[in-house]
């Protein structure tokens, strides 16, 4: 069983990587977020004539301005779009190594018995911890997060112009929050199932 759980620690070693690739992608996200949004602000501004004073005699200058900042927003949609794929290949990643934990302890010498699942080895982590772990992690990476990212990038994809400042600024703290994922509790599995090893 010892053997069994090293094994799983290292399965825990590239969820964490995985975990910390999300984290970057996080913060890269908001930022697109934030470009997008501002630009968005901007485009209700420029499609006033009113805002142009005298600029507005300038041949085709409204017409002008609001085509580059389109193709800045749908530059920035693109993006946006791209890295929630990214956060979908870490949904997958998580997804495959759960599979393989179970994978293991189904394919071993000899299939454990329910008592041989639960049983720890010292501090060390029954294997039942361990696969509960990864599960966990991959659930609220894919229903929690994923999920609701793909659903904010729709959503300002399909309606981006008719979205208030206000309407915006929601969707960012609901993008920054990732609710239903205190950091702590993916902390825990690690800690639970790690202790310092991995």
């Amino acid at each position: 069983m010892e053997v069994m759980v090293n094994k799983f620690q290292a399965k825990y070693k590239k969820a964490r990587e995985e975990i910390s690739r999300w984290d970057e992608l996080q913060s890269h996200l908001v930022s697109q977020f934030r470009n997008a949004s501002s630009i968005i602000d901007r485009l209700q501004v420029l499609q006033n004539s009113k805002n142009y004073a005298n600029l507005i005699f300038i041949g085709g200058i409204q017409d002008a301005l609001l085509s580059k900042q389109m193709g800045s927003l749908e530059n920035i949609m693109v993006s946006m779009r791209s890295t929630v794929e990214e956060f979908h290949k870490i949904v997958l990643s998580l997804e495959r190594i759960h599979r393989d934990g179970r994978q293991l302890v189904k394919g071993g010498s000899s299939c454990p018995t329910m008592k041989q699942l639960q049983q720890r080895l010292g501090i060390k982590p029954s294997l039942t911890d361990c696969l509960d772990g990864l599960l966990f992690l991959h659930d609220i990476h894919d229903s929690d997060r994923y999920q609701l990212k793909t659903s904010i990038i729709l959503a300002v994809s399909a309606g981006a112009l008719k979205l208030s400042g206000n309407d915006l600024s929601e969707l960012l703290q609901l993008l920054i929050d990732q609710p239903n994922i205190p950091s702590e509790e993916v902390q825990f599995v690690f800690d639970v199932i790690c202790a310092e090893e991995c």
